[in-house]
C-alpha cells in the first residue's frame, strides 16, 4: 500500500522492547542496546511526524524497571538525562511538544528539573505531541488519578454524581489527549506490560519480532499498514 493511501492513526504508542537482546546478539553490554535504542527513538519521532501521526507515546522506563541491575538502571537514567537536555534544542527546532508521563517523585531532582524545563519550553509548540513514559505503570497511574480526584471531591470541586469517564480521564497523566489508535510492541513479546491500560481500550495491537534498535520508518509503515487492514467498530456493528 502506497504511503499516500494509508489512513494514519492519530495516536501511536510504542513499547520499545529488545535493546538488551540486540546488544547480546552483537556480544555487547546491554547498555549498548539502550544507547542505540535511544537514537532510534529520536529518529522515529521525526518519521512519525512526517507520516502525519499527531501523538506519539513511548514506554521509556516502567515502575518495574527499578528491579533491573543497578548498572543498567543508572545507564537508563543517564540516557534520560541526556535526552531531556538535548531535547530542548531538538524540540524547538522540530516544533515538538514533549510531556513526561509517570510518577516523577522517585526520579532524581536534577532529572525532574530537566523534565519541568523541557515541558515548559515546548508546551506552546504545534508539531508532534510526544509523550515519554518514565517511572510509569498503568495501574499506578489509575491509583494516582483516583487519589487526585478524591481530593477534589473532598474540597468541593466535583460532586461524586458529576464524575464520568471524561472527568476521570482528565486526571490521568495523558489528560484528555485522544485515545491510542495503534500500539506497537517490538521484539516478539505479546503483552502490554502495564502500559496505558485506560488509553489502549480500543487500540489496535501490533506485535513484531524486530528488536527496537533495528526498528525504522519502514517498520513503522508496516505497522500502519496492519492498522489500515483492521475493522474498527468500537463495540458497534457496521
Amino acid at each position: 500500500m502506497a504511503e499516500t493511501e494509508l489512513k494514519i492513526p492519530k495516536h501511536v504508542a510504542i513499547i520499545m522492547d529488545g535493546n538488551g537482546r540486540w546488544a547480546k546478539k552483537r556480544l555487547l553490554p546491554r547498555t549498548a542496546g539502550h544507547i542505540q535504542g535511544s537514537k532510534v527513538a529520536e529518529q522515529i519521532c521525526e518519521d512519525a511526524y512526517n507520516l502525519g501521526i499527531e501523538y506519539l507515546t513511548i514506554y521509556a522506563f516502567s515502575t518495574e524497571n527499578w528491579a533491573r541491575p543497578q548498572k543498567e538502571v543508572d545507564t537508563l537514567m543517564d540516557l534520560l538525562r541526556k535526552y531531556m537536555k538535548d531535547s530542548i534544542e531538538r524540540s524547538t527546532k522540530n516544533n515538538m511538544v514533549v510531556k513526561v508521563l509517570g510518577d516523577k517523585s522517585r526520579l532524581a531532582p536534577d532529572l525532574i528539573e530537566s523534565i519541568d524545563k523541557l515541558e515548559k519550553i515546548t508546551e506552546n509548540n504545534t508539531g508532534l505531541k510526544f509523550n515519554v513514559a518514565i517511572n510509569y505503570g498503568g495501574r499506578d497511574e489509575i491509583v494516582r488519578a483516583v487519589k487526585k480526584l478524591y481530593g477534589d471531591i473532598e474540597n468541593g470541586t466535583y460532586c461524586i454524581e458529576d464524575v464520568n469517564e471524561e472527568i476521570f480521564e482528565s486526571y490521568l497523566d495523558t489528560g484528555n489527549v485522544p485515545a491510542v489508535d495503534l500500539m506497537i510492541r517490538t521484539s516478539g513479546e505479546l503483552r502490554t506490560s502495564n502500559f496505558l491500560p485506560w488509553q489502549l481500550t480500543y487500540a489496535e495491537l501490533y506485535f513484531t519480532d524486530v528488536l527496537w534498535p533495528d526498528f525504522n520508518k519502514k517498520e513503522l509503515q508496516k505497522a500502519i499498514e496492519y492498522y489500515n487492514k483492521r475493522d474498527r467498530r468500537f463495540g458497534g456493528v457496521k
